[in-house]
């Protein structure tokens, strides 16, 4: 049996700061709004939602359905969508 201490994996583990960033939906939906030039207020409205929303969203502080992702990116920023593995 081979035992990993967790305690001993955290304080020898490196944050890849850099790639958390990449994945995370939020970051990536508020640098492609300020790259379309519109504001969250602009976004929420194009979107039918609130601004409030689209702060949580950017923030990663709020979860988002696919379905909703797919309106912001399409409605909102007037992009494609594409889903890559």
């Amino acid at each position: 049996m081979f035992d990993l201490d967790p305690g001993m994996l955290y304080t020898s583990s490196t944050e890849d700061a850099r790639r958390e960033r990449q994945n995370r939906i939020g970051e990536q939906l508020k640098a492609a709004r300020k790259r379309v030039g519109i504001t969250q207020e602009e976004l929420a409205r194009r979107v039918g939602t609130s601004k409030g929303y689209i702060s949580r969203i950017e923030n990663n502080r709020s979860d988002i359905e696919l379905s909703t992702l797919r309106r912001i990116v399409e409605v909102g920023l007037e992009k494609r969508l594409a889903i890559t593995d």
